[in-house]
């Protein structure tokens, strides 16, 4: 049975930090692609970054590029997303996702996401 479960949200002041997880396990990591989503309040799911279970590339979405760094653990199965100078409209319900995918240069859009964790809630204060 897949699973994915996040942890790590909470209330930070913006400029801060916080690193969310999401641990994965009843599937191959090097097989899939890995994503993170955020949904706040009244609007839709926004895909923000996603890697590929090689490691080899990751991408980022412009609203989070260069203050957001995502990198996975393999032999833990976790994958984790690094968030720096954290601003108030940032705060969101964040996902992680996960899916079987070939390729390492494209990722997969939000409906080819086959898993979803419960989410995590992660609050900016300004």
């Amino acid at each position: 049975e897949v699973q994915l479960v996040e942890s790590g949200g909470g209330l930070v002041q913006a400029g801060g930090s916080l690193r969310l997880s999401c641990a994965a396990s009843g599937f191959r990591f090097d097989d899939y692609a890995i994503g993170w989503f955020r949904q706040a309040p009244g609007k839709e799911r926004e895909g923000i970054s996603c890697i590929f279970g090689s490691g080899a590339n990751a991408f980022y979405s412009d609203s989070v590029k260069d203050r957001f760094t995502i990198s996975s653990d393999n032999a833990q199965n976790t994958v984790y997303l690094h968030m720096h100078t954290l601003k108030p409209e940032d705060t969101a319900i964040y996902y992680c996702a996960a899916t079987s995918w070939l390729s390492s240069w494209t990722c997969p859009l939000r409906y080819d996401y086959a898993y979803w964790g419960q989410g995590t809630q992660v609050t900016v204060s300004s």
